[in-house]
């Protein structure tokens, strides 16, 4: 029977979701706007955020400074609402009779911010432009018949196909069961003539981009490197992500304590990220605009394989001596002030199918005698010697606290040589890790970008993922995400997820810590304040 996206919820573990602000006079309901501009604030909404790594480009932004803006200027076929519920956005309708073949319809009259129409052309160009220049979220097009394979390189996916106008149809290679679950994620964004053609013209588009979303540049100048990038409503939206305000202020901080001083200070409305300094105090000090909840951030490091003594059989010794050196435990109630939950797993609690009782976990768990007797298995097949272990973080992002916990945790268990790397700022950080120049372990983590399980493990870890930050590859782990994307239903796709993460507990791609509430806050006269299943605030309905 075919089946409407309109009636499509996403799999998420409702009871475990109380995903709105937390009560208070300033408090706002978790409803989504109306779409009707006519009630909206002409206050501008200041907000924390960080220097995006790369141009804006929806296909190339994998990470969360650059994709807090994208989310706002473009709009895709569907997006997710606070509880991470699937709504219609550019699309009129996606209709599938057997999970392979898809059929879009677009809205009419849909516009970006150039004044060109927004048509199935817009999607399927951007699309395939990103698995031909290979950008950072190509991954997610894999299922697609006619991504390329190994080294190959397409102009176009022979799956996408122009109907007319308003109409394109989606082939993927074989069925999925939660594709349709994906298309809210930013790499599915369309774009504009303009962003599409030669990378370095594609690349000067994305410093000053036209998107299609409840948001736009505010002027040719609107985006200040390392300080802050201005929107403005966009006055052809048209859609059910309307602004209620008179723009988003997105001010980039090196370091989250200035942040958070200048929400108290009222220079700042609305902080997603308490830092470590405050976790004991922030929620009195906010009195009642202090934000607490359970998200889908999942906190880890990861060590390349290509680093010495971490390859072959040394290297899984290694690492799992290493995870199970950490106390967990004590970091998250001495560190984060719980705040944080040890990790069980690669995933997150508040996605439907997670088990605390995953096979393999026991390597999470702290055993100092058990680290210790995987560590001289190790020395066996290569002597570690006085070698020091680094583990790398971005100093603008509250990290300095809980990396020298871990590192304190392992030094005095293992009885080696470690301590954290800093590294001035995330951008700095991640270009290291993206050119592969990196020869210490590094923070990693990951907030998903639809909610399921697959999200957490297939970008990640699957063989040539776009955020694969170790080059990680294991055959069996790659097959048995095949045959949960294939599977009939979510359900039994988790059952075969649960399997895959049993395959890297034993390999340790990265090495889990723990999963992150979303701490935050609004400052007095701030209203409507939602924080979504993600940790993002719902920017476009906050007003003041």
């Amino acid at each position: 029977m075919k089946r409407t996206f309109l009636r499509l919820v996403a799999p998420v573990a409702v009871a475990t979701l109380a995903l709105t602000a937390c009560s208070g006079d300033s408090g706002g309901s978790g409803s989504d706007s109306t779409g009707d501009s006519g009630d909206a604030s002409a206050a501008v909404i200041t907000v924390n955020g960080s220097e995006p790594q790369n141009p804006l480009i929806p296909t190339n932004t994998n990470e969360t400074g650059g994709g807090k803006i994208i989310d706002l200027i473009y709009s895709g076929l569907v997006y997710y609402d606070a509880d991470g519920k699937v709504n219609l956005e550019m699309a009129e309708s996606i209709e599938t009779e057997d999970n392979q073949l898809y059929t879009v319809k677009l809205k009419e009259g849909q516009t970006f911010t150039d004044g060109s129409a927004v048509t199935a052309k817009n999607f399927v160009d951007a699309w395939n432009q990103g698995v031909k220049e290979d950008h950072l979220s190509s991954y997610f097009f894999e299922p697609i018949k006619g991504f390329p394979e190994d080294e190959e390189s397409v102009e176009a996916m022979e799956g996408l196909q122009i109907v007319d106008d308003n109409t394109f149809t989606i082939e993927l290679k074989q069925p999925e069961s939660d594709f349709e679950l994906r298309l809210g994620y930013s790499a599915f964004y369309p774009l504009p003539e303009a962003g599409i053609g030669d990378p370095d013209a594609v690349a000067e588009f994305g410093k000053n981009p036209v998107g299609n979303g409840p948001y736009m540049l505010d002027g040719d100048d609107a985006w200040e490197n390392n300080v802050a990038i201005r929107l403005v409503p966009n006055p052809d939206y048209d859609g059910p992500r309307a602004a209620q305000n008179g723009g988003v202020e997105i001010k980039f901080y090196a370091e989250q304590d200035a942040a958070y001083n200048d929400l108290l200070s009222g220079n700042l409305d609305v902080l997603d990220a308490v830092p470590d300094s405050a976790f004991g105090t922030f929620e009195d000090e906010l009195s009642g605009r202090a934000i607490n909840q359970p998200s889908a951030i999942f906190q880890s490091f990861t060590i390349p394989d290509r680093l010495e003594h971490f390859s072959g059989e040394e290297g899984t010794l290694r690492k799992q001596a290493l995870s199970m050196a950490i106390n967990r435990e004590e970091i998250c109630e001495t560190i984060f002030q719980n705040t944080r939950t040890p990790a069980k797993d690669f995933t997150s609690p508040v996605i439907d199918g997670w088990d605390e009782d995953a096979e393999g976990n026991e390597v999470l768990n702290y055993d100092e005698a058990k680290a210790k007797e995987l560590w001289a298995q190790a020395d066996a097949i290569s002597p570690w010697g006085d070698a020091k272990f680094e583990l790398a973080y971005n100093a603008d992002g509250g990290h300095q606290a809980w990396v020298d916990a871990t590192v304190n945790s392992i030094k005095n268990t293992l009885g080696i040589e470690a301590a954290g790397k800093p590294y001035p700022d995330f951008k700095s950080l991640r270009d290291e890790v993206t050119n592969e120049e990196i020869q210490t372990a590094f923070r990693t983590g990951w907030q998903a970008d639809y909610p399921a399980l697959s999200n957490f493990l297939g970008p990640l870890y699957g063989t040539g993922a776009g955020s694969n930050d170790g080059n990680y590859s294991n055959a069996e782990f790659d097959n048995l995400l095949t045959e949960a994307a294939s599977a009939s239903s979510v359900e039994e796709g988790n059952e075969l997820l649960m399997q895959a993460q049993a395959v890297l507990f034993k390999d340790l791609p990265a090495i889990p810590l723990w999963y992150s509430n979303v701490t935050g806050g609004y400052a007095d006269g701030v209203d409507n304040v939602v924080f979504g299943w993600n940790s993002v605030p719902i920017y476009h309905q906050i007003t003041k």
